[in-house]
């Protein structure tokens, strides 16, 4: 229950649906034709909207699962989570009713956008797409349970804006979803190495690979070039799952502890 009622209060938000689906589109449109003509890839004459395809994907599950948790924080205030607490259901019914009602939103939003852009020919139809849509309800959850983590100690919208900016949107530039991910080279500059090291400890690295992995399937790629290091699949899914289910399990610690404030 707790679950559709994500979605039924999403979606009788018109606006919300705009601003998380409306930002990523902007920028895909907007940074792809616009960076065109200076973008160097890892994949020779690779265009740059092509490259940043999977980038407005992912950026498109983190910005609708991270706000509709947010709700934690409104509930909270109304009055509303204090009624669930106190229900015959233990904590752990929350942690999954709002994580599976926010992964519900970010994986129906991505789908969407993938569908427009499927209509502008940005990739190509094939088997591959239904692993795709597995790959992206995973990784959904994994970003709505680190929504839930990060929104339940919060007492105000104001903090967790902050924190979004803060920690979240680096997340998603620190990914390879705007720039390609340096190789990692040892004879290349500090700054290169600790910048591959730093997006190779990123979950949402692997996100972002998983989809390039997937929307580049059935076209014909040259070879990465040894400038740059590029994921796996293979270790996108298994690096996505752990991830998913570490933030499930953190979030579900992080509930079940008292809050300043509740009853004893």
């Amino acid at each position: 229950m707790l679950a559709q009622r994500e979605w039924i209060r999403f979606f009788r938000q018109p606006f919300r649906v705009i601003a998380a689906l409306g930002q990523p589109i902007l920028f895909w449109i907007l940074f792809g034709t616009g960076l065109h003509g200076a973008f160097r890839g890892p994949v020779p004459q690779e265009n740059f909207m092509g490259y940043f395809l999977p980038g407005a994907t992912a950026l498109i599950l983190l910005f609708t699962a991270i706000f509709a948790t947010i709700t934690i924080i409104e509930d909270r205030r109304e009055g509303f989570l204090q009624g669930v607490l106190v229900a015959p259901p233990g904590r752990w019914a929350i942690v999954l009713g709002k994580t599976f009602g926010c992964a519900a939103i970010a994986w129906a939003q991505a789908v969407f956008f993938l569908g427009l852009a499927w209509c502008t020919g940005a990739f190509a139809m094939g088997w591959h797409l239904i692993p795709l849509l597995v790959f992206l309800f995973v990784a959904s959850l994994g970003l709505a349970g680190l929504g839930v983590l990060c929104a339940w100690p919060m007492d105000s919208t104001q903090s967790y804006h902050a924190f979004m900016n803060l920690v979240l949107l680096p997340m998603w530039l620190m990914s390879g979803a705007f720039f390609p991910i340096p190789s990692g080279n040892p004879e290349q500059p500090l700054g290169q190495l600790a910048l591959h090291w730093i997006m190779k400890l990123n979950p949402m690295t692997y996100v972002v690979g998983g989809l390039r992995h997937y929307l580049a399937a059935g076209q014909e790629t040259a070879p990465v070039s040894s400038s740059f290091w590029s994921v796996g699949l293979a270790e996108c899914w298994w690096t996505s799952a752990v991830f998913a289910g570490l933030a499930f399990v953190l979030a579900l610690w992080i509930v079940q502890r008292k809050q300043r404030g509740e009853f004893q």
